[in-house]
């Protein structure tokens, strides 16, 4: 099982995986706060066709002049109108919530790793979900009213069970530093603290190799995957990310 994880690991985690993937977006900035950024929004839409998110990130890339830092800080999306969609069931009112709470967040911290350093993610068991739950408050807190529906289009609120697969996988560019495909920027965490990205695809995958038992893509799905993963690759358990996309393909 080791030598097959490895084996498509290596073939799909290289250079050429990077222009049919939304990584590509936050690997267009030089900067942390664009790349931060440029992270997290493209992964909050990154659910549906690779194709579609795709074309759909770039169009908010587009939206935020191609300088997410400076949209956030300079309230840009104040003027955008409500209904305008972006992603399928993601629309500008939903921008609007996320940009209000991360302005607040880069105003008092500067980054976003330096408000993950200051809510102490790297000694959670957890690192994701912690962080999501300090980003949510704030979000929540530079919103009045705070709408739910709002809210959770942009981060799961149900944090005791959600997978959390979009900020696993931002988690995953921002913190895995190999240099192919991730970016490596963060050292707030190491990547042996990362999670899989686990999406309906992936749980049928590893269900296929025996990796999983648990049936639903969930935080407890999650939780024993990686564990398995860890397993092969203590230090970088979500090398197997890769893997997993690979062999999906395959099935």
């Amino acid at each position: 099982m080791k030598d097959l994880l490895d084996s498509e690991a290596a073939r799909i985690n290289s250079p050429a995986f990077i222009a049919d993937d939304p990584v590509q977006f936050p690997r267009r900035y030089e900067e942390l706060r664009d790349i931060e950024i440029a992270a997290l929004m493209s992964a909050s839409i990154a659910w549906g066709n690779r194709k579609m998110i795709c074309r759909d990130c770039a169009r908010m890339m587009a939206l935020m002049d191609h300088q997410p830092y400076s949209y956030v800080m300079d309230e840009g999306y104040e003027d955008l109108s409500d209904d305008e969609n972006i992603h399928r069931t993601f629309f500008n009112r939903h921008l609007k919530y996320y940009c209000r709470g991360l302005r607040e967040i880069y105003a008092r911290h500067g980054s976003l790793q330096q408000f993950a350093r200051a809510l102490d993610i790297a000694s959670s068991e957890a690192p994701a979900w912690k962080l999501v739950e300090g980003i949510n408050s704030v979000l929540a807190s530079a919103n009045t009213p705070a709408s739910a529906e709002t809210a959770s289009r942009c981060l799961p609120q149900n944090l005791a069970t959600t997978a959390l697969k979009r900020v696993n996988m931002a988690l995953r560019w921002l913190v895995r530093n190999d240099g192919i495909v991730d970016l490596g920027v963060w050292d707030v965490i190491t990547p042996a603290q990362l999670y899989i990205p686990l999406d309906v695809h992936v749980g049928n995958t590893s269900r296929e190799l025996g990796l999983l038992s648990r049936k639903a893509a969930d935080r407890k799905a999650v939780v024993e995957l990686t564990s398995r993963l860890r397993e092969f690759n203590p230090k970088d358990p979500t090398i197997y990310d890769f893997a997993l996309f690979g062999i999906g393909m395959k099935l």
